[in-house]
């Protein structure tokens, strides 16, 4: 299950009998590579105990809406955030009827209703609940906004009847969750990206950087992975793991960067520059480590390779997505920059907002390309870089549906 390898699923467990298949589901998904947190409603408590999910899942298991210690960090709104799927299993009639209606006075329903992630639901009720009208009413209005629900299956059931209703296999649920990541929206097509930061060597010991942590851009490489596209992953120096299925290409300076992006860069379809590339360099590196000598030292610094300007100068170009961090007039300089590099595509984002950008979990874009604009609310990077990917694919098979000869000339730098 590749495609759920290091994705944070909030389990939500309701009340019924097949709640005790909850503690199997955690170790599958555990199994799978994610980290799980699970939310409990009173009902499922009386079915098992949230110490043995948290032992399960190894972490603590939230029972309260009105938790006065997590909510005072506005909890119910952190889990939303944090989550990259929701997963209510089992899903009682009562779980259904409440989320089709937007109720919010429990912490799942609260979770759910304050979620942007996909949300997968395992019904698990009496055969005669899962038949009646307003159960397929709450479905049909759940199914119209996106839900996906897995099951139920067939069978004898603890009250002694038999027919649907069974709450499907911890299994069948591990691999419905793992589908929600794989859209094909990227099918067949080669992403060529770059992540991170450079060093530009002053000595051996000290370089000019930046803040980038990667994060944004290692999240869009595995987001372009799970949209089933070829994806090569060039990056500056990280402390993060290389996703699944993602060829990366380590370096550390501009010039390198610029080396193996070249090299790659007419094999590929959309080129994605989210890496944060030094401007300037040392005009002369120092072979040996600079002593504190003197109370001032000046360094004569030269421009780094325009990796960009070298990408959309390329016959025929890839559609191309920049990236502008900007500390003030957002949209001023995003679409200045969109212009003068001839980009397809511009991200946009605020570093210096408390929380998001430069080495944190969240971020938030303003999309820009011509004719229109977005807007891509805060969430953690892993969701908002699924969001920018659908982005992606739409504006790339706007621009190959308007290309007549089929050859595209289209068309990236800094982001967290």
């Amino acid at each position: 299950m590749l495609e759920l390898s290091n994705k944070r699923i909030l389990l939500g467990v309701t009340g019924g009998i097949a709640a005790y298949k909850s503690a199997e589901l955690v170790r599958r998904l555990r199994e799978a590579g994610t980290e799980v947190r699970v939310v409990m409603t009173t009902g499922a408590t009386q079915f098992i105990t949230p110490l043995t999910l948290q032992a399960l899942s190894g972490q603590p298991v939230r029972t309260e809406l009105f938790d006065t210690q997590a909510e005072a960090a506005m909890g119910h709104i952190e889990l939303a955030r944090w989550a990259d799927a929701v997963l209510i299993a089992p899903a009682s009639a009562n779980s259904l009827a409440r989320l089709a209606q937007g109720l919010a006075d429990d912490l799942l329903s609260a979770v759910c209703l304050a979620s942007r992630a996909p949300l997968l639901v395992a019904p698990a009720m009496n055969q005669a609940m899962w038949d009646h009208p307003a159960t397929r009413e709450n479905l049909t209005a759940l199914r119209a906004r996106g839900v996906q629900i897995c099951g139920p299956g067939t069978g004898s059931q603890a009250c002694g009847e038999t027919g649907p209703g069974r709450m499907s296999e911890p299994h069948e649920i591990v691999t419905a969750l793992g589908r929600l990541f794989e859209t094909g929206a990227l099918a067949g097509l080669h992403v060529l990206i770059t992540a991170g930061p450079t060093r530009e060597a002053i000595d051996p010991v000290r370089y000019i950087s930046n803040r980038s942590s990667g994060k944004m851009g290692y999240a869009i490489a595995a987001a372009a992975a799970e949209a089933g596209a070829r994806v090569t992953l060039v990056s500056g120096p990280v402390a993060l793991s290389s996703p699944p299925r993602v060829d990366s290409i380590p370096v550390e300076t501009a010039e390198e960067m610029h080396a193996a992006v070249m090299a790659r860069v007419a094999g590929c379809d959309v080129f994605v520059a989210a890496a944060a590339v030094a401007d300037y360099r040392p005009l002369v590196s120092a072979a040996h480590k600079l002593k504190k000598l003197t109370p001032g030292l000046q360094l004569d610094l030269q421009r780094t390779p325009d990796i960009l300007a070298a990408v959309a100068a390329a016959r025929p170009a890839p559609f191309t997505l920049g990236f502008a961090a900007e500390t003030e007039r957002l949209a001023e300089n995003a679409r200045g920059k969109r212009m003068s590099k001839s980009l397809d595509m511009i991200a946009a984002n605020l570093v210096n907002v408390p929380g998001q950008g430069f080495d944190a979990d969240d971020n938030a874009l303003t999309l820009y390309w011509e004719g229109g604009e977005c807007e891509l609310p805060r969430q953690n990077k892993q969701q908002l870089a699924r969001e920018l990917i659908k982005h992606i694919a739409a504006r790339f098979q706007a621009k190959r549906q308007s290309t007549p000869s089929g050859a595209l000339d289209l068309h990236a730098e800094d982001s967290a």
